[in-house]
């Protein structure tokens, strides 16, 4: 492809991702912001996530001015040695054909790209320097909260014990219900569970994926993810149609502890992929918490790891998060209008209250007949608006399930033996 070849495709790369695609800075769809946009996802075909000599290239000359650059040049006549190593990376991938099938398929996905500038760009990514990602593929509604309320990653094991699925769940839960947004990877275990319980507890939640944002990985969290993109987002930073591999998972943390405010690890091995996500938050200044777990527990030595080496913050529920963050950890407009404790409220199995608003809603719901929404809210006293998400959280604590378009108590367990 020649520099005339390549004027021309960015030309029609243009037009393709403004009529397919939709707008890419809100209502501002000048022509040369958009070539920008093109040049950017043409980058994220040719590149590894988190290049940094090609960052550093685009830095200089502009990501468009970059292509052109690069076609200019071979490996050989380029003076600098990491740009030579560079290009012989980013060469052979120069073709029409890749970027025309990451927009095909980003169309057929109803996916959209997302480049600094932005409205939607998260603004913690800047952080990451030449390393940040030239831009975002994204599918869901929810990444623009990101720069309007507090991200949290939380993760953890993929081979999560009962314990730590069990804490996830509430800090989680507590945590979209206030108002936060969950950040995860979206893998089995912890990750799984931060994302249920945001949704359950009706907040947004972001999936960051290691692979393009077309594949549900794992392909067991396909439903999963869907809701994710119909409540949050899922992003990635490959292109569609790109698989996952070692590399890009260790890579996509990055991503994760950027976009956050703080990283949470609930759950780890002493030598877990957690502790890579943990290092990049560290390393960017973010605060840095952990659950702490058995003693004897394989699944928290990396947790104890972080604790004792790494001066993270021992976390044991979400008022531990919210502190970290510097926020308050009682929410008067709720005590207000329930008359009680909100952090207490949001844990009907933690708090051990029989004045907990969970256990009213527990103690409203029978193991035989099916009650609505409206019914048991009108038996716990409580506002329908209320009843909701504790009865999401209920259902991720095992005590309550839908049946028949409402809900019912599962297995006949009483609210008393939840009170200790």
């Amino acid at each position: 492809m020649s520099v005339t070849d390549l004027d021309s495709w960015l030309d029609s790369g243009a037009d393709v991702l403004r009529r397919r695609l939709g707008p890419l800075r809100g209502t501002d769809d000048d022509d040369e912001r958009v070539a920008d946009a093109a040049a950017r996802a043409i980058w994220s075909v040719l590149t590894e996530p988190g290049d940094g000599v090609a960052g550093t290239l685009i830095a200089a000359h502009g990501a468009t001015e970059a292509l052109r650059t690069l076609r200019r040049m071979t490996p050989t006549s380029a003076m600098d040695p990491h740009l030579s190593k560079g290009m012989a990376r980013w060469v052979p991938r120069m073709t029409e054909e890749a970027i025309e099938a990451a927009v095909r398929v980003a169309r057929r996905t109803g996916m959209r790209i997302v480049v600094p500038g932005d409205e939607d760009w998260p603004a913690g990514l800047d952080d990451l320097g030449s390393h940040a990602p030239h831009a975002l593929w994204v599918r869901g509604p929810g990444l623009r909260e990101l720069n309007g309320a507090a991200g949290v990653s939380v993760i953890g094991a993929r081979a999560a014990t009962a314990y730590g699925e069990r804490v996830a769940v509430d800090i989680c839960a507590e945590l979209a219900a206030r108002g936060l947004i969950v950040v995860s990877g979206a893998a089995y275990g912890i990750d799984g569970a931060a994302h249920r319980a945001a949704l359950h507890a009706r907040g947004t939640t972001i999936g960051v994926l290691a692979g393009g944002a077309d594949r549900a990985y794992p392909t067991g969290h396909s439903q999963l993810l869907t809701s994710v993109i119909e409540r949050g987002a899922v992003i990635a930073e490959v292109a569609p149609g790109t698989a996952p591999s070692k590399w890009r998972f260790l890579q996509r943390n990055r991503l994760i502890a950027a976009i956050s405010q703080a990283t949470i690890v609930v759950e780890a091995g002493f030598r877990s992929g957690s502790l890579n996500t943990a290092g990049h938050a560290a390393t960017l200044g973010r605060p840095l918490g952990a659950v702490p777990g058995p003693v004897s527990s394989a699944a928290s030595a990396g947790c104890h790891r972080l604790l004792r080496e790494y001066d993270a913050i021992c976390i044991r529920h979400a008022d531990d998060v919210l502190e970290l963050l510097g926020r308050p950890t009682r929410d008067p407009e709720h005590d207000a209008r329930t008359g009680g404790d909100a952090t207490t409220a949001l844990h009907p199995a933690r708090a051990g209250r029989a004045t907990d608003d969970g256990t009213r809603v527990l103690d409203a719901l029978s193991t035989r007949a099916t009650r609505s929404t409206h019914d048991l809210a009108r038996r716990a006293g409580l506002d329908a608006g209320d009843v909701e998400p504790l009865l999401g959280i209920l259902a991720l604590e095992g005590l309550a399930v839908p049946a028949d378009g409402g809900w019912r108590r599962a297995g006949g367990r009483s609210a008393e033996s939840m009170r200790g």
